[in-house]
C-alpha cells in the first residue's frame, strides 16, 4: 500500500542499476529504467545512504509480476504536486514492483495525502482522471489518460497538470520526453485554451513553474537526525540560501548558510549538512530562505517543511 514517506529523514541519492518497469495499455510491462534517486538516510552521516533494493522486476513478466526475488523489498519514487509557489516534490514508498512508472503516475492521479494537503500541497489534475496505459519507447513515454484530464481550469491549471505528470515520469533515466493520449487517441492540442503538446514534453518546458526555492529533501514529515542533509535548487539573489532548524517551540536551534550553483536569474543546485541538538524527539521545522536584500525585515522567499527531530 502506498504511503507518504515518513521513514528516517530522506534525501536524494543514487539507486542505480535496479530495473523497473511501467505498464503498457496491452498489459505487458515496459522497462522504465533504473529506480530514480532514492532517499538518503540522515542519521548522522552526510554520506550514509539507504541501500537500494536487491532486485526488482525486469519487465519480463506479466502485469504486476515482480517475481519472488523482490518479495519484501521496497522502492521510493518522486511525486510532483503544486502549491502557492509552483511545483513541489514529495515521495512515496511501496513494495517493489516492475510497474514503478505506472505507480508514480497513479500516485499523482490519486492526489496528495491529507498530511500533505494540510501543509498546502494540491494538484491541478482533475478528480476522476485515470491512467489507461503507459508505454516507453526510445526515450519517449506515452501517457494515455481518460478525458477527464482536460476538463476544467484555465491555462495555468492546464500547464500545471501537464508539468506534474512530466516531472513525475521523467524522474526515470530512460524517459527523456512525454507524449499524451486521451482515451487512446494522441493529443496535439489540450483543452479549449489550445495548449500545443504535439511534441515530447520535457522538464525544460515547465521550468518556469518551479518555485524560487525548491526543497527536494527532506520531505514533509521526515524523521531527521543530526546532521540533516538539505538538498534542492534555487533561483535567488546572488544564489544565497539560508537553512534553519526550528524546534517544537519554533526557536532556531541551528542555522547555516550555503550558495546554489547559480543564482540571480538562473537556477542552481544547493546541498548542505546542518548539525543540530535536541534532548528528545519532537516536531519541528526546516526553514529555507533567501536574503532580505531589499531590507524589508523578512526574506522574499521562504519554504517551511514540517519534520520530526530525533536526538
Amino acid at each position: 500500500m502506498k504511503r507518504l514517506l515518513l521513514v528516517p529523514a530522506l534525501v536524494l541519492a543514487a539507486a542505480l542499476g535496479v530495473l523497473t518497469a511501467s505498464c503498457g495499455s496491452n498489459g505487458e510491462a515496459t522497462p522504465a529504467g533504473p529506480v530514480p534517486p532514492a532517499p538518503e538516510a540522515t542519521t548522522g552521516s552526510e554520506t550514509e545512504e539507504v541501500p537500494p533494493p536487491t532486485s526488482a522486476g525486469d519487465g519480463g513478466g506479466g502485469e504486476g509480476d515482480s517475481g519472488d526475488e523482490s518479495a519484501g523489498e521496497t522502492v521510493t519514487y518522486q511525486v510532483w504536486w503544486a502549491n502557492d509557489d509552483g511545483l513541489f516534490v514529495s515521495y512515496r514508498t511501496e513494495g517493489s514492483t516492475p510497474r514503478i512508472g505506472t505507480a508514480a503516475i497513479e500516485a499523482v492521479l490519486a492526489g496528495p495525502e491529507s498530511f500533505e494537503r494540510d501543509h498546502g500541497l494540491s494538484t491541478a489534475v482533475p478528480e476522476g482522471t485515470q491512467l489507461l496505459g503507459l508505454t516507453i519507447d526510445d526515450g519517449v513515454a506515452r501517457v494515455d489518460l481518460t478525458s477527464e484530464f482536460e476538463s476544467g481550469g484555465g491555462t495555468a491549471s492546464m500547464q500545471m497538470r501537464l508539468a506534474q505528470i512530466v516531472y513525475t515520469i521523467t524522474q526515470f533515466p530512460t524517459v527523456k520526453g512525454v507524449l499524451f493520449s486521451l482515451d487512446g487517441r494522441p493529443v496535439e492540442v489540450l483543452g479549449g485554451e489550445g495548449i500545443i503538446i504535439d511534441h515530447p514534453l520535457t522538464r525544460r518546458d515547465y521550468v518556469d513553474l518551479l518555485p524560487p526555492i525548491l526543497v527536494a529533501a527532506p520531505t514533509f514529515g521526515a524523521e531527521v537526525r543530526s546532521p540533516v542533509v538539505v538538498r534542492g535548487s534555487a533561483n535567488v539573489f546572488e544564489a544565497n540560501v539560508t537553512v534553519k532548524i526550528l524546534d517544537a517551540n519554533e526557536r532556531v536551534i541551528a542555522e547555516t548558510f550555503t550558495t546554489a550553483t547559480c543564482g540571480t536569474g538562473c537556477r542552481g543546485d544547493y546541498r548542505v549538512a546542518v548539525p543540530f541538538e535536541v534532548d528528545a524527539g519532537q516536531d519541528g521545522w526546516l526553514v529555507v530562505h533567501d536574503d532580505d536584500a531589499a531590507g524589508e525585515g523578512r526574506p522574499p522567499h521562504e519554504v517551511r517543511i514540517p519534520v520530526r527531530l530525533v536526538p
